[in-house]
């Protein structure tokens, strides 16, 4: 997916922001973005989620993947290739060729389709890249937690130790950009912990490493 999009990047240059849906890699590992929203954050690319089970908040894409299904006819088509040449073909014709308003295409009229206006070199990626953006975006961020019965709470699929003497309790917990700590809090507002994030720096979401894997 990362691949895809530094490919999409590097022609059209970099958006000013991405919408997605809820759905993976997209959907958020229990309410903080996931890392390959990180990776695009530190870019210095927004990220707007849709609500969940609201099609309607991205109606103008919903219409175009209705517009190439009935002019691509995928049912016809024997290959996944064929498949593609023609979505590719139905896309330039779609913003270069077919007319839009008083005769002239998508692309007279809003010449950022030709390209953002903001490059993007992969080459030059990890010069581009800033952690400050994903730390202060990650700050922006509450979250709520119970905890369990080992004194453990989950952030990222990692357990971190909050007190047993806590256990069955309500926290909240935030990203703090300066320590680069998680500091979790009772209900009442009371700091219990400050605990390093250690799966939140740089290198690890560069790298899409920031949750354990199996």
């Amino acid at each position: 997916m990362r691949d895809q999009l530094r490919a999409a990047q590097a022609r059209w240059g970099l958006p000013v922001r991405y919408r997605v849906d809820n759905g993976s890699p997209w959907g958020s590992w229990g309410d903080f973005p996931t890392e390959l929203a990180l990776w695009v954050m530190g870019l210095g690319v927004g990220m707007h989620w849709n609500t969940p089970k609201r099609p309607v908040e991205n109606g103008v894409v919903e219409r175009s993947q209705g517009t190439s299904n009935r002019w691509c006819e995928p049912w016809t088509c024997s290959t996944a290739e064929e498949l593609q040449e023609r979505l590719i073909g139905t896309d330039r014709l779609y913003r270069e060729s077919y007319p839009y308003r008083n005769g002239q295409s998508r692309m007279t009229i809003y010449p950022g389709l030709v390209h953002s206006g903001r490059p993007y070199d992969p080459s030059q990626e990890a010069e581009q890249w800033q952690w400050s953006r994903v730390a202060e975006h990650l700050a922006t961020y509450s979250v709520e937690r119970t905890v369990d019965r080992s004194g453990m709470i989950s952030l990222y699929n990692r357990g971190y130790y909050v007190g047993k003497t806590h256990q069955g309790k309500k926290v909240s917990v935030i990203f703090d950009p300066q320590s680069e700590e998680w500091v979790i809090s009772d209900e009442e507002g009371r700091e219990l912990r400050h605990l390093p994030a250690k799966q939140l720096n740089a290198e690890r979401v560069m790298a899409l490493n920031v949750v354990p894997r199996p």
